[in-house]
This record gives C-alpha cells, sequence and structure tokens, in this order.
C-alpha cells in the first residue's frame, strides 16, 4: 500500500477536502473541527507530521514543522500545540500537512 492510499483509508475516512485549487487531488485541506480528527487518528497510528500549514480564504497564513519545536516529527505534543496556537489566532482557517506514513504500517 503507498502513503496516500493508506491516509486516504485510515486518516482522511468520513472527512471533507476543503481544497478548491489546482492541487486539490494531492493536498487535503480540512476544516478546523476535521482537522483535529485528522490529528487524532495521525497520534493513534503513530504517524510523523512534518509540517502544518494553514489558510485563509485559500491563502496561506501560517507553517509550522516540527523542527520549530525541536520535536520528531512522531511527537504529538507539538502538533497538538501548534494547532491550539493557531485555532486560537485565528476562526476559519483551514489546515494542510505534510506527513510520514512508516513502511510497517504500509505492509499491513
Amino acid at each position: 500500500m503507498k502513503q496516500a492510499e493508506f491516509l486516504e483509508k485510515n486518516v482522511f475516512t468520513d472527512l471533507k477536502n476543503e481544497n478548491n485549487g489546482d492541487d486539490k487531488a494531492t493536498v487535503n485541506h480540512f476544516s478546523e473541527s476535521d482537522f483535529e480528527i485528522v490529528l487524532q487518528r495521525v497520534e493513534h497510528f503513530g504517524i510523523g507530521l512534518y509540517q502544518i500549514e494553514t489558510f485563509d480564504n485559500g491563502e496561506s497564513h501560517g507553517i509550522a514543522t516540527h523542527n520549530d519545536f525541536k520535536k520528531k516529527a512522531t511527537d504529538p505534543r507539538w502538533y497538538k500545540k501548534s494547532f491550539l496556537t493557531f485555532k486560537t489566532g485565528q476562526s476559519g482557517l483551514t489546515y494542510s500537512a505534510t506527513y510520514k506514513v512508516s513502511n510497517k504500517l504500509l505492509a499491513r
């Protein structure tokens, strides 16, 4: 199984992709409530999360990476804190992320 398939099947299930741009097929944007579910599922599976990018009306609003927090990509503390900072800073944002699914998970 490829990473994109795994994410669609196990993480993005029943969630709405809010991306209306040209990259809609490859980059998923989620509402605040849906992205919170994504983060819960990412933590459950131990998926690496390298970067979170927020968008306001389709325009990039802010970016946070695991390196900004000096944490491993699989450490949920960095992305939970980053998400909390973004959502308390401004409402109505959409969220996108860069993921890394381990080969062990893909082999299941």
